[in-house]
């Protein structure tokens, strides 16, 4: 079939990855309503059936999508966060974490806002996406609260403005489809920091 891919050793990758890999490109590229169940098993080259062997439903793949993506923005904060020398520089890691999503080509802003936006109030999937942006926030303030020990209400309020200052930015990035908004606003948040 065509999109197979291989793994070194030249073995096929499992079914669940193709599919998440289709899964994630399309939605995010397209959306998740306009993405049909068809288009990804064609694109991840595995037959229908293989899809509901490894998910239950078009939800659970979306789910497993979303859940990827918290995971690979974790993965590349903890890298950003091996580089920093300060709690100041570990807020900028967050940012610029959010920096290295949108360098690419057919940025289309915060892959998990983007799914978030086109579910119903109250379905997991949205859940899922305030979980993310709430660990988000927790991070920076993790961070601010070191800089300002004794002080957790100014801490909270700083960590508050800065994560503001962050979705904001990925909004207008978004839109605008590159990382100038983002490194504007790491730099606003540099100067925040350093008034701390």
């Amino acid at each position: 079939m065509s999109g197979t891919k291989r793994v070194p050793g030249g073995r096929r990758r499992p079914a669940r990855e193709r599919l998440l890999a289709a899964a994630a490109g399309r939605f995010y590229s397209d959306g998740i309503t306009a993405t049909g169940i068809d288009t990804i098993t064609a694109e991840a080259g595995v037959a229908k059936m293989s899809l509901y062997n490894n998910f239950s439903s078009k939800a659970e793949l979306v789910g497993a999508y979303l859940d990827a993506r918290h995971e690979e923005w974790t993965a590349q904060y903890r890298s950003r966060l091996q580089e920093a020398e300060s709690p100041g520089d570990g807020v900028l890691a967050v940012f610029d974490t959010y920096i290295d999503s949108a360098t690419g080509e057919g940025f289309r802003g915060c892959g998990m806002f983007n799914a978030a936006a086109e579910m119903p109030a109250g379905d997991e999937g949205r859940t899922r996406v305030r979980r993310h942006k709430e660990e988000v926030e927790r991070l920076i303030a993790g961070h601010v609260e070191a800089l300002l020990p004794g002080r957790p209400d100014a801490a909270r309020t700083a960590a508050e403005h800065l994560a503001f200052l962050l979705e904001g930015a990925m909004a207008r990035a978004g839109l605008e489809g590159g990382a100038d908004r983002l490194r504007h606003a790491r730099a606003i948040a540099a100067g925040l920091l350093a008034r701390l």
